[in-house]
C-alpha cells in the first residue's frame, strides 16, 4: 500500500506529514554530516545539536522555567510509574493518586511496590466515565506528591484544569495530551509523557522535573533510574533513543513554525473533536459517548453503538473505507477515535460522514 489511510490508533499515532517527509529525506544522510541519523554517535557534535535544539524548542513551546530539567529517556511512561516514587517518594511519607482510568491504576500498582500510596479519589464505580468533583478528592496536605493522569486514552476522559494541590508537588502523566494545549509548567513538580501520541515515535519518554525535587533522590538507586544522574549527564548517561529524539525535535519545530504554537494547536484540536462529538450528539442516541460531556477528551473520542454486532460491522466497514484503528479497548468496548495533534481534520470529517451514512443504512 502506498496511499496513506486515516490512522485513528491510540498510539503509536499519526505523525505530521512534513515531519515524515523531512525524515525520509534525511534518513540516508543528514545535511552536512554524511551519515544517517540512525548511524550518528550520540557523543558527536551532530547529535548534540539535535538534542539541544529539541530541548530548546520544547522549552519555548511550553515556556518551561529555568529551574526545571528536561530529560529524554527510555522505557515509556510505564517505567515512570516506578521511577517517580523511586526518586521523589521519601521513606516514611505517602503519595496521593487520583484514579480516572487504566493508566492511573497502572501507576498506583507500581508505586505501591515502592512506598505508601493513598487513593485520593477514584471514579472506578462508574467505569471511569467522568472525573471526580472537587469535593470527591480527599488530599493529604503532607503527601510527598499528588499524581494524576491528564488524559485517559482508554475511557476518553480529560482534565480541563489540573487539580489544586496546594503546597504538595503535582505530578502528571501527560502522555496522551502532551503538547495538545498550553500548560503552566510552573504549577507542576514533575511532568512525564511517552512520545508516541503527540511528540514523536515510540522509544522516547520526556520528563520535566523541578530542580528542588532532585534533592529528594535517595542514595543507592541504579544509575539508569536516578533522575539526578540522568540530568547531570544531559540525558546521555547511556546511549539515548537518538532517532526518536530526532523525530521529536522535528515535531517540536512543526508545532512552533508550521502550526504557530500550543494555543493554535489547542484551537485545532477543539475543532476536530467538536466535529465528532456533534456527530454523536446529533445521532438521537444511535451513537452514545462513554465520557460525560464535561469530561470529554479532545484526544480520544470513545462511543458505543446500539449493539456489539453493529459495532463489529462498523469497524469492519470503516477499515475497508480507509478509517483504521477504531476498535475500542476491551474494558470499554465500542469504538475509539484517537485524533492527536497531527491527525488531519479531513479524517475527522470523513469519519463523521461515515457515521451518518452507517446510521442511515
Amino acid at each position: 500500500m502506498t496511499e496513506r489511510i486515516f490512522n485513528f490508533s491510540a498510539g503509536p499515532a499519526t505523525l505530521p506529514e512534513s515531519v515524515l517527509l523531512q525524515a525520509q529525506r534525511d534518513l540516508f544522510s543528514l545535511p552536512g554530516v554524511g551519515m544517517s541519523i540512525l548511524e550518528v554517535s550520540h557523543r558527536s557534535a551532530a547529535f548534540e545539536t539535535v538534542i539541544q535544539e529539541a530541548e530548546a524548542d520544547l522549552r519555548a513551546l511550553l515556556a518551561i522555567p529555568d529551574n526545571y530539567k528536561v530529560l529524554f529517556l527510555q522505557g515509556g511512561a510505564s517505567l515512570q510509574f516506578s521511577m517517580v516514587p523511586m526518586n521523589i517518594l521519601p521513606s516514611g511519607q505517602s503519595a496521593d493518586y487520583i484514579l480516572t482510568g487504566s493508566w492511573g491504576q497502572g501507576a498506583v500498582k507500581e508505586a505501591r511496590k515502592l512506598g505508601a500510596v493513598r487513593e485520593a479519589a477514584t471514579t472506578a464505580a462508574t467505569n471511569f466515565n467522568r472525573l471526580p468533583s472537587s469535593n470527591e478528592i480527599h488530599l493529604d496536605p503532607q503527601a510527598a506528591y499528588l499524581h494524576f493522569t491528564s488524559n485517559e486514552t482508554i475511557f476518553g476522559v480529560e482534565f480541563q484544569n489540573e487539580p489544586v494541590a496546594g503546597e504538595v508537588p503535582l505530578v502528571c502523566d501527560m502522555s496522551s495530551n502532551f503538547l495538545s494545549r498550553p500548560v503552566d509548567v510552573a504549577k507542576y513538580g514533575l511532568i512525564y509523557a511517552g512520545a508516541q501520541k503527540n511528540a514523536g515515535p515510540a522509544g522516547a519518554t520526556i520528563v520535566i522535573i523541578r530542580e528542588d525535587l532532585l534533592a529528594r533522590i535517595p542514595g543507592g538507586l541504579p544509575s539508569m533510574l536516578d533522575y539526578g544522574v540522568l540530568a547531570k549527564n544531559g540525558s546521555m548517561y547511556n546511549t539515548p533513543p537518538c532517532f526518536s529524539i530526532y523525530i521529536c525535535g522535528l515535531v517540536f519545530k512543526w508545532l512552533r513554525n508550521e502550526i504557530g504554537g500550543l494555543e493554535k494547536i489547542f484551537q485545532l484540536n477543539q475543532e476536530k473533536a467538536g466535529v465528532l462529538y456533534e456527530a454523536i450528539d446529533a445521532s438521537e442516541g444511535y451513537y452514545r459517548g462513554h465520557a460525560e460531556k464535561d469530561c470529554r477528551s479532545l484526544m480520544n473520542v470513545t462511543f458505543r453503538l446500539p449493539s456489539e454486532d453493529l459495532e463489529k460491522q462498523f469497524i469492519k466497514e470503516a477499515t475497508a473505507a480507509g478509517l483504521d484503528g477504531l476498535k475500542g479497548h476491551r474494558s470499554v468496548g465500542g469504538l475509539r477515535a484517537s485524533i492527536y495533534n497531527a491527525f488531519p481534520k479531513a479524517g475527522v470529517e470523513r469519519l463523521a460522514r461515515f457515521m451518518a451514512e452507517f446510521k442511515s443504512r
